[in-house]
């Protein structure tokens, strides 16, 4: 009988080994978002949802108590701070935790200072449900995955045409360098303004010299424009 028993724990003791779940902590200010992204990855035997939400404020707050293995990240989080800001927000209260941003936006000015903050992977919300799953273990693992056209635009900016001329920013004021800078992090106009204490219209005339004198296009060139020179 004692060797039964045995052979019967042995056989039901796999069965008993609880499966080592990966934390997620949802990050978007649309609820419907929220919780189709919920709904579905609970399904996933080793995935756990530990909280969800609306705004950063609230996300750094549940970072702090409930330090997720990984943080799905919405970039425009409305009013506030946005995605980038609470992305380097988080890596900086909890570094073991892994960002992948998940967004509907894929230009140079969300990219590379998403990248920059401390985000892991970046992804787009037209992925497939099973994919996402799957970026999630990656992440929990240390291994970044990029959306096709983000891995493109990184690549390309690390493997720039011989012949491209880079115009020099020595010639661009103190003050046009700082909002360069803050062009470059993803700050729009507003924003330039409050963190600043300048006008508005102030940062607008800064911005047209910037462009003007660096012989760029618009504030996506000139991002890309202060990634390329490493004023960060």
């Amino acid at each position: 009988m004692a060797t039964q028993t045995n052979i019967t724990n042995a056989t039901r003791s796999p069965e008993m080994i609880p499966i080592e779940k990966i934390s997620v902590l949802i990050v978007d200010d649309h609820e419907l978002v929220r919780q189709g992204i919920e709904t579905f990855l609970n399904l996933q035997p080793d995935i756990e949802i530990v909280a969800c939400s609306a705004n950063a404020k609230q996300a750094i707050q549940q970072v702090v108590e409930l330090v997720p293995d990984v943080v799905l990240m919405d970039l425009n989080l409305g009013e506030g701070m946005n995605g980038i800001e609470a992305t380097s927000e988080i890596k900086t209260i909890s570094p073991q935790s892994k960002v992948i941003v998940l967004t509907s936006f894929h230009s140079d000015e969300y990219i590379f200072p998403a990248i920059k903050s401390g985000a892991l992977s970046y992804l787009l919300k037209d992925i497939e449900p099973l994919e996402l799953a799957d970026a999630i273990r990656k992440a929990a693992s240390g291994q970044a995955v990029l959306a096709p056209i983000v891995a493109k635009r990184i690549v390309e900016e690390m493997q720039p045409s011989s012949k491209e001329v880079i115009p020099s920013h020595s010639q661009l004021s103190t003050r046009e360098l700082e909002i360069l800078k803050l062009i470059a992090e993803g700050l729009n106009n507003q924003e330039i303004s409050e963190s600043l204490h300048i006008t508005i219209k102030t940062v607008r005339c800064h911005v047209s010299n910037i462009l003007s004198k660096l012989h760029l296009r618009d504030r996506t060139q000139a991002a890309i424009h202060a990634w390329k020179k490493g004023l960060f």
